[in-house]
């Protein structure tokens, strides 16, 4: 749980890091990524329509449907479909990517309510995007620390975003590591993929160098003996970093470091001059 040995050529080091951040760069500036989100959109039973998406939608126990005028058309899962649609009920935090047109239409779940986020190519945060500021990479944020998995996954709620809203996850364990001779730990939430683990945190820099809210920082799946590698310049925003469109978790209070992480991404130029609360 110690930092890592310096890489001999740091220049490697350096260049592998770039290699990232140009892909997570890509990743964001995506023509239907969230920088493309023109609204966010919560569903009732009552159809609504929007003046971003086609149809008319809502949402009731039997999940998400829309009802698309003579003459408007959806492509869901690579099938055109016209007048009505279920979209059926979906899990908490699954979505499907409609597309119409050059735009996708987010349908999905978040925090238990049913919402509609389309994303135009064309919209000005993400014509005007010019990539988000970070630290130069050093290796000595890349930490080497150990995971302790919970006897039981331990439903974790924390808080959104968007006000009022609230995230649950099964907490798979904890990482412990040190920084500077300090010993610290962050409850980690299941990854992207198999194994792998995410955690949601903020130290003292956030605010004032870093987004205020969260960051986030994947982590491959441990090795057997529970050795973890956290790699904190890569650290990154979440969306709602970038935009108030987002319905981003928020970390646990535990995950709150009492210490500055000088590494991975600071706070967007798009938040630049804007609160950061």
């Amino acid at each position: 749980m110690t930092v890592q040995d310096a890489p001999a050529d740091l220049h490697a080091f350096t260049h592998d890091w770039q290699e990232w951040h140009r892909g997570q760069e890509a990743r964001i500036a995506d023509p239907h990524g969230f920088l493309a989100i023109t609204n966010l959109h919560w569903l009732s039973d009552q159809p609504q329509r929007f003046p971003d998406a086609p149809g008319a939608w809502s949402t009731d126990a039997n999940g998400i449907t829309v009802v698309l005028d003579d003459g408007e058309e959806l492509v869901v899962d690579g099938t055109p479909v016209r007048g009505q649609h279920r979209f059926g009920v979906l899990p908490e935090r699954g979505g499907v990517n409609a597309v119409w047109g050059d735009a996708v239409i987010e349908v999905a779940k978040r925090g238990g309510h049913d919402i509609v986020r389309p994303r135009h190519p064309d919209t000005p945060l993400r014509t005007a995007f010019t990539g988000t500021p970070a630290y130069a990479p050093h290796p000595r944020w890349a930490v080497t620390g150990r995971y302790a998995a919970f006897d039981e996954p331990q439903p974790t709620t924390v808080g959104a975003a968007v006000e009022g809203l609230e995230h649950v996850y099964d907490a798979p364990g904890r990482v412990e590591f040190e920084l500077d001779g300090r010993t610290l730990a962050l409850t980690a939430f299941p990854g992207h993929a198999p194994g792998s683990l995410l955690v949601l945190f903020t130290d003292t820099t956030s605010g004032v160098t870093t987004y205020a809210a969260n960051r986030a920082l994947a982590l491959d799946p441990p090795a057997a003996d529970g050795t973890v590698v956290l790699d904190f310049n890569r650290a990154v925003n979440l969306p709602c970093a970038y935009t108030d469109l987002a319905t981003c978790p928020l970390p646990p209070a535990e995950n709150r470091l009492p210490v500055p992480i000088e590494a991975g991404e600071k706070i967007p130029r798009e938040r630049s001059g804007h609160s950061q609360s």
